[in-house]
């Protein structure tokens, strides 16, 4: 069987490797891509989801896609720092892979506009201002809040008592304090709720505006700490009785303050 390249740390966590960035190789050199300079990327304090015991071997097909969760997680964690370039080479040191997998990944997240390409040097993170974020808030609100509501009119108590596990799961996230792990099981949550509509372009458009309200803004601190995502969580919650008890002016009242808190 042929030999398998690995992904340093992150099947223990999926965060970035910490570890001493080496000059980038002849080949990297070769396409303009310079390692030198480029700030040094904390370990996250708590994982996000370990994806496996160890250091197992993974297929290649994988590795791409563990590099890319990995990137989205650093993103919402704060630990790729906006107007900063990364070069693939750099960041492949810290994954413990070849370039090739992190370019890969960094132009998918070039076309979810969280970076951009900076020729000869690698990409860089997109600064984003209070302004996007509100406009991202109204878009979501426009598309989201209406569904709901008709699936609050239509749908039993008992199919929200089923998303309860998935609205408990985003305080426990919350309370590990993990900006990363909250984001995805809140993603989750949103992500169950809309999927009761049957229509999966929604879903999807849905989700797209949601990971990029996730993304912190440039010049400013890393969101909200433990207290605000707890209660950010509890929102959930309180949703989903609202929903039960077909309270649709508490509804729209909890999803347009919900959206606007990011």
């Amino acid at each position: 069987m042929p030999h398998q390249p690995r992904v340093a740390d992150v099947n223990r966590e999926r965060g970035l490797a910490a570890g001493a960035v080496r000059p980038a190789r002849d080949a990297d050199t070769a396409r303009g891509e310079h390692t030198h300079g480029e700030p040094p990327i904390p370990r996250p304090r708590v994982a996000e989801r370990p994806l496996g015991e160890g250091r197992p071997v993974v297929q290649r097909a994988s590795v791409r896609g563990q590099i890319l969760d990995a990137l989205r997680a650093a993103l919402v964690a704060g630990e790729l720092t906006p107007g900063e370039v990364y070069s693939g080479p750099a960041l492949g040191e810290r994954f413990g892979v070849s370039a090739t997998p992190v370019r890969e990944a960094m132009q998918q997240l070039a076309l979810e506009g969280a970076v951009e390409v900076v020729p000869n040097r690698g990409f860089r993170v997109v600064e984003r201002g209070a302004r996007e974020l509100a406009e991202l808030a109204e878009i979501r609100a426009l598309i989201e809040i209406p569904v709901v509501l008709r699936l609050a009119r239509t749908l039993p108590a008992a199919r929200w008592t089923e998303l309860r596990p998935l609205a408990e799961e985003t305080a426990r996230a919350a309370a590990s304090g993990c900006r990363a792990t909250y984001a995805e099981a809140d993603r989750a949550f949103h992500r169950a709720v809309l999927g009761l509509a049957g229509n999966e372009q929604l879903v999807r458009i849905a989700e797209d505006l949601h990971r990029r309200a996730q993304w912190p803004l440039g010049g400013e601190p890393v969101g909200r700490g433990r207290t605000g995502l707890m209660a950010d969580a509890a929102v959930h919650l309180a949703l989903l009785d609202a929903l039960a008890a077909q309270d649709l002016n508490a509804v729209q009242a909890l999803l347009q303050k919900h959206f606007a808190g990011g």
